[in-house]
């Protein structure tokens, strides 16, 4: 039985058809294909000649891929010939290091879904190996897009939930006590990881407004220009769109919070270890004046002259000692006395 999984690489074009009451899952490897009762027809990075294809078969002329990555609304939602043309901004490899958003094209007429897409965003993979347990529950073209749709939304919800999750165990380090000692803490993997945190909720966000128009757009475009009647989980993804840009907003907030927090700590760190710094220094400062006057000394009685006067004198080593001590006791106290120590 054939099924409908994410695209080898080889095949760029997945046509979903609809024969009676049952759902027919296809791969297209050829050129010539019936195009009666077909559903939906997703293209992933097609080719120049498969995109020809597609045009001469439907009807239809595909934007290009600059053409699907401007962001005027007018260049991303529009009608033609009654067919609704719809570009959003999904969120691509959101868990791996290069995660990115990419621009994915919904063109919807009556009972026909096209999606024309240049990456592998998570929630096609999911929604097909959903659709492949449960055909039954999408027989139209409307029911595969509000699918769609909830499988995106559902996927920016758990990218967001894995964020917020991330930041509350960030904040056990970032807000702790002192650490017993200075440097323990890898503060460039906590920026890093902030750093990625931040990344996730903009894309998020930049989803989630262009969700937002994408929706508005078909629910009043969908009954005037195709004569449909709405699905009542059309105003229930509206909610949840509308309630997940609310929470990416706080969430944005929250980022922008820790990564204030952790570069006050790296400051107040650094200060510390400066402090630290300046002590050896002084300390080291301090002892080079109070010792350079018994060298200066004991430099003065080293001299090989021939005479001396305390040389023979039976209390010269003595005295020499004692003068030592004192000129180094003396710096030392005048320095107490100023504070400097």
């Amino acid at each position: 039985m054939p099924r409908f999984l994410p695209h080898p690489a080889q095949r760029m074009i997945t046509v979903l058809s609809k024969s009676g009451n049952r759902v027919e899952v296809q791969t297209l490897e050829a050129k010539t294909y019936d195009w009666s009762d077909v559903l939906w027809i997703d293209l992933h990075d097609p080719t120049p000649d498969e995109t020809k294809m597609i045009e001469s078969a439907l009807g239809v002329e595909l934007p290009t891929r600059k053409e699907a990555q401007e962001i005027e609304v007018s260049s991303r939602l529009y009608t033609e010939n009654r067919t609704l043309f719809m570009t959003a901004t999904i969120m691509v490899r959101a868990d791996k290091p290069d995660l990115t958003t990419a621009a994915v094209t919904f063109i919807y007429r009556k009972q026909q879904l096209i999606t024309l897409r240049f990456d592998s965003p998570m929630p096609f993979r999911t929604f097909a190996q959903r659709l492949e347990r449960s055909r039954d529950a999408y027989p139209t073209a409307q029911k595969l897009l509000l699918g769609l749709f909830d499988e995106i939304v559902d996927r920016i919800a758990d990218i967001l939930e894995f964020v917020a999750t991330d930041l509350n165990d960030l904040s056990a380090t970032i807000f702790m006590e002192e650490p017993a000692e200075i440097g323990t803490v890898n503060y460039t993997s906590l920026l890093s990881r902030i750093g990625r945190n931040g990344a996730r909720t903009a894309n998020a966000r930049e989803s989630l407004v262009s969700l937002q128009r994408l929706h508005g757009f078909f629910i009043e475009m969908c009954s005037s220009q195709q004569g449909e009647e709405l699905e009542e989980s059309w105003r229930i993804a509206g909610k949840d769109v509308a309630a997940l840009a609310d929470h990416a907003t706080f969430i944005s907030g929250k980022v922008s919070f820790f990564l204030d927090a952790t570069l006050g700590r790296v400051n107040s760190e650094q200060n510390t270890i400066n402090s630290q710094q300046n002590k050896i220094i002084k300390l080291f400062s301090v002892l080079a004046v109070v010792l350079l006057p018994p060298t200066l000394i004991a430099s003065i009685y080293g001299m090989n002259f021939q005479v001396i006067p305390e040389l023979k004198w039976k209390f010269g080593y003595p005295f020499s000692l004692a003068l030592m001590v004192v000129s180094a006791v003396v710096p030392y106290l005048i320095f107490r006395y100023k504070r400097w120590l």
